[in-house]
């Protein structure tokens, strides 16, 4: 049994990758309706009629959807823009760093001949069609699009689904809950902090006098979102602009600057706000974000934390006798053995 669990699994995630171009942006989808949905329930109680509160749901996603990418799309275009004007500056940065390794002995013959042959516009040349792949974000946006139409058609009949599946299974229905208010708050809270961290990543980055700092306080917001490795992708092109364009000293300030205000904001402050249904260690946290990145590309950078609360509902939280994972995978081991208890004491319903 457990040999052909096992099978059956590695052909379940082979089967997901392989429809990564689907799956992703479905699962993106439904995430951020799961954000706007409480505004949808919360107009059927007053009376709106559950279409009208559907299609109000569907305009406040796509607004989301297109805040997202657009912003994405403006901070590109403004650094493919200015590349091309640092050239000379990025030129004599990389022969001084050259020159650096070749003093203290990391050089040889064959490096040299490669590094003398560095191009800016080479590199633009290699990155430019990467940035401006604009059939895969159209078909990508086209399918997160089509599905949040057909999410809003079933969430009109949600709560008579839960209702029936609270009858049949009550640890799915519960553990299906639980994983809606932990992607819910996740993103609510990850949306405020980052916009905290970007605004005083701009502030910082005016005092420095950096280039681009409204680009830069974007790309900070939208990494955010991605755990453990977010922060070193925003920090890296700020710390280079500013090593090209001032020295080694304002990219120094550039470092400092972001890692304290990460670590307290992101390290410290924001877990608090999380809450314990969203925590995970950070082990599990960075083997996430590698696993989900392999079967869902990109876009499973930014949904890996939703995805393991997925997993983590349907195979642990809806099998009482599955709970004790819990204490390993939870950020605080009480919490974990606390949900154990709670489930032990429930008696289990057969369908």
């Amino acid at each position: 049994m457990i040999a052909v669990t096992l099978a059956g699994l590695a052909y379940a995630l082979m089967f997901f990758r392989g429809l990564q171009d689907i799956v992703a942006p479905v699962f993106l989808a439904l995430n951020f309706y799961i954000v706007v949905y409480p505004v949808q329930r919360a107009l059927t109680r007053i009376k709106v009629p559950r279409a009208i509160g559907a299609c109000i749901s569907v305009v406040l996603v796509l607004c989301m959807i297109f805040a997202f990418f657009g912003l994405t799309a403006w901070s590109v275009a403004e650094l493919v823009i200015l590349i091309p004007s640092y050239s000379n500056e990025l030129v004599a940065t990389y022969q001084s760093t050259l020159a650096l390794l070749s003093d203290i002995g990391v050089t040889s013959s064959v490096i040299q001949q490669q590094l003398s042959a560095f191009d800016v516009r080479s590199v633009l040349d290699a990155v430019y069609p990467l940035l401006t792949n604009l059939s895969s974000v159209a078909g990508l946006l086209t399918t997160v699009i089509m599905a949040v139409f057909f999410v809003a058609m079933d969430s009109m009949g949600i709560d008579k689904r839960m209702a029936m599946l609270l009858d049949v299974k009550p640890s799915l229905s519960a553990s299906i809950g639980d994983f809606a208010s932990g992607v819910r708050r996740y993103w609510v809270v990850a949306t405020v902090f980052g916009l905290i961290v970007a605004f005083l990543d701009v502030i910082a980055l005016a005092i420095i006098d950096v280039p681009l700092i409204w680009v830069w306080g974007v790309l900070a917001f939208l990494t955010n979102y991605i755990p453990n490795i977010g922060f070193v992708i925003g920090l890296i092109p700020p710390a280079l602009l500013a090593l090209v364009d001032s020295g080694w000293q304002s990219a120094l300030w550039v470092v400092i600057a972001y890692s304290v205000l990460n670590f307290v904001i992101q390290a410290i402050i924001q877990p608090k706000f999380t809450g314990e249904s969203v925590g995970v260690t950070p082990l599990i946290s960075f083997l996430s974000l590698l696993f989900w990145v392999w079967i869902l590309g990109w876009l499973g950078a930014l949904l890996a934390l939703p995805a393991t609360l997925l997993i983590k509902a349907l195979l642990v939280d809806a099998d009482p006798r599955a709970k004790w994972v819990n204490i390993l995978l939870a950020s605080d081991p009480r919490t974990g053995r606390a949900e154990l208890v709670k489930g032990l004491k429930k008696p289990v319903t057969s369908a």
